[in-house]
Parts: structure tokens; C-alpha cells; sequence
């Protein structure tokens, strides 16, 4: 049998994160004796999904990030690591970073470069960063085959005047792994958990970082306890701010309201316990998890800072400006209890309409590679 064709990923760290849960998405489902995937980190600790990588038949390369080696050591580890195997195609999801990897693979004679989206907004600001950043835009281009993103919002981010050469892929899941949950999933958690029957709860999955804005759903959270004590919000992930909201919640008196459950890969299990889904983050390049919590039949509270394209027209999601009064924020999450949940045909029915069946993204990610094998 003739030896899989391989693709390299270029990630920050392999952890439960939008871009890795869609690579990870993907590479369960395309297969693996015709397509393999590789993966270089910027992590030398332990990724959640490394152990899953490695006995589907991945590589993980660890070398050092841009910002800490340099552009001419991480250009030379990227060429060092391109060079050890015949790569059909690299596959770059660090963003503005991500024409590094392309020249890297250029220089490497690699046919198939591509650069991909995942964001639509960088926290750094001023003259000198706006300088940096139209000058890496300009390496993408010049190097990258192909530039892709999870939304129009996205790609307008990172790719500037470039952004009509954009090829939107659209992010998959698997609808199985959140139609096909136990019944008794719910009882189980709620028991794992100690969290009685009664109790009202709000649920977000998601780093604790700046963007995820955790802050604010505290806010939402006060607001709500105060009307009704019967509230508790389940915090899904972890990350470097995680000790400020623990010392938040503290400040706030809501360590009877607050369960912090850490980095957890039975997430369709967890959104069976969930009554809705707050979701305001400062900015999001698609948002994949508000995906999943629809295909759950979650009523989703959202930031509009999140791409409606991440709307699946089942009347489950509701934008509000982060500029809002959180009196009607508060209210939105009160009548979200009223929603009708749509069916499993319903949801199914609109995953498929509107491309988001991880089945059409593996052929499109295949396609992307220069390859038509499933």
C-alpha cells in the first residue's frame, strides 16, 4: 500500500481551542491510510490532543514561537521541519504569523500553501503594530497559495485589501456527537456535578482569555442572582485569566453560583445540562462552540461582535451589543426559558443547508490540498 499523503498544521498549542477542535474535526473523519496530518506547536507542554494525534498517526513538531526566537531561527526550525518529510501541503492557523510558515514551505518547494483565518480582531494597537501587520499581511500574500477563513468578518481581519482572493470554509462538526447524547447524560452530570435539578443553568465553553470577555458575563450572572438566587453558571476551559475571574467571583459573592469545570472533551454531554448559553466574547472569527450549543437546541445569548454566519436559523440565538444595558441582557436569558426546541430533523436538516456538515468540509478541505480522496 502506497504511503498516505501528509499535510502539515501549523498551530499555536494543540489545546481545546476553536482552530485545533476543526482540524481535529476533520482529521477524525478523512481517511487516514490516503491523508495524514502533521502538526507543528509553539508549545513544548502537553496538548490536549496530543495522544489522539499521535495514534491516528500524526507527528507533533514543538519548536519555538516567532516572538521568542526571532523570524530567522523560526524561519530556519520551519524549513528544518518541512525538509524531513515529503508535505503535499502546509496548512498555517497562527493568523497574522502565518506567512512564515508559507515562505518556509515556499522555500521548501511545497506546492500547496495555505493560510487560514481563524480570528477577527488583535488586541494590539498603534503606529508601529499597524505597521508590523501590513507587512506581514504582505509576506501572505507573497507566499501563501491559498488564503482561507471561517468568515467574510475574518477575513477581512486578517487579510485587509486582500480579502476578495478569500476562500470561506465553513466550520464542521460531527451532528451525531450532540443528537445521539444519552438521555441519561443529563442526570449524570447534574450528579457529578452535586448541582440539584432545580437550578437554572447558564453554560459557556471557552478560554479564559480577554476576548471570551468573562467579566462581563459575570455582570450578566450578578444581575441574574439577584432576582433569582436559583442561577449557577458551569465556566468550561481554562487559561491564563482564570485566576482573575476565580478572584472575581470571590469579589462578586458568587462562589455558590459559579462551578469552575476545567478543560472537559465531553462537551456534548455538558450542553445537555445547559438551560442557555451565554456567549459574549469582545470578538470571535466564527465561534464553532456556538455552533455546537445549537445543534444541542441551547438557547444561545450572544455578543453581536460574533459573525452571524454562525446563526443556524433555528431560533435559538439572540445578539445583543456588548453596549447594552444588562437589563436586557438579564431579560433576554429569562426568555430564553419560552423557546421552543427545534427537532433533530430541523437541526440536521439546517446543518446540512448551511454547510456546515463536517462531511462537505472534508471534501473541501481535501480539495484545498490538492487531493480528492476521502
Amino acid at each position: 500500500m502506497a504511503e498516505p499523503k501528509r499535510v502539515l498544521h501549523i498551530v499555536s498549542a494543540l489545546e481545546r481551542g476553536g482552530a485545533e477542535t476543526i482540524i481535529m474535526n476533520i482529521y477524525r473523519h478523512i481517511d487516514r491510510e490516503k491523508v495524514q496530518f502533521d502538526f507543528i506547536t509553539h508549545s513544548y507542554e502537553q496538548g490536549d490532543f496530543d495522544q489522539e494525534i499521535k495514534e491516528m498517526g500524526g507527528n507533533i513538531f514543538r519548536i519555538s514561537s516567532l516572538g521568542s526566537s526571532g523570524p530567522i531561527h523560526y524561519l530556519k526550525s520551519l524549513i528544518k521541519v518541512m525538509s524531513s518529510s515529503k508535505y503535499t501541503a502546509i496548512h498555517a492557523h497562527t493568523d497574522f504569523q502565518s506567512g512564515f510558515p508559507a515562505l518556509a514551505a515556499k522555500i521548501c518547494k511545497i506546492n500547496h500553501r495555505i493560510c487560514h483565518s481563524h480570528s477577527n480582531n488583535w488586541l494590539k494597537n498603534g503606529f508601529k503594530g499597524l505597521l508590523m501587520l501590513k507587512v506581514l499581511q504582505m509576506l501572505i500574500k507573497m507566499s501563501a497559495t491559498k488564503l482561507c477563513s471561517c468568515s467574510e468578518e475574518a477575513a477581512s481581519f486578517l487579510y485587509g485589501r486582500y480579502s476578495n482572493r478569500v476562500h470561506i470554509l465553513k466550520n464542521g462538526i460531527d451532528i451525531n456527537e450532540f443528537l445521539e447524547v444519552d438521555k441519561k447524560a443529563r442526570d449524570q452530570i447534574l450528579e457529578e456535578l452535586q448541582i440539584s435539578m432545580d437550578v437554572k443553568i447558564i453554560g459557556h465553553v471557552g478560554r479564559f482569555s480577554e476576548s471570551k470577555n468573562h467579566l462581563f458575563l459575570l455582570k450578566v450572572l450578578k444581575q441574574m442572582v439577584e432576582k433569582d438566587p436559583s442561577y449557577i453558571a458551569l465556566l468550561v476551559g481554562d487559561g491564563p485569566l482564570r485566576q482573575t475571574i476565580e478572584l472575581e467571583v470571590e469579589r462578586l459573592g458568587l462562589d455558590k453560583h459559579v462551578r469552575f469545570l476545567g478543560v472537559r472533551s465531553d462537551i456534548p454531554k455538558l450542553m445537555k445540562v445547559f438551560d442557555v448559553f451565554l456567549f459574549p466574547s469582545k470578538f470571535e472569527g466564527f465561534g464553532i462552540v456556538l455552533l455546537e450549543a445549537q445543534c444541542a437546541g441551547i438557547p444561545c445569548i450572544v455578543a453581536d461582535t460574533v459573525p452571524k454566519s454562525t446563526d443556524m436559523e433555528l431560533g435559538l440565538v439572540t445578539y445583543l451589543p456588548l453596549e447594552e444595558d444588562l437589563l436586557r441582557w438579564s431579560n433576554s436569558i429569562e426568555n430564553s426559558f419560552k423557546i421552543e426546541k427545534p427537532n433533530k430533523i430541523i437541526i440536521l436538516n439546517n446543518l446540512s443547508k448551511l454547510g456546515f456538515n463536517i462531511q462537505d468540509n472534508v471534501h473541501d478541505w481535501l480539495q484545498l490540498y490538492g487531493l480528492r480522496t476521502m
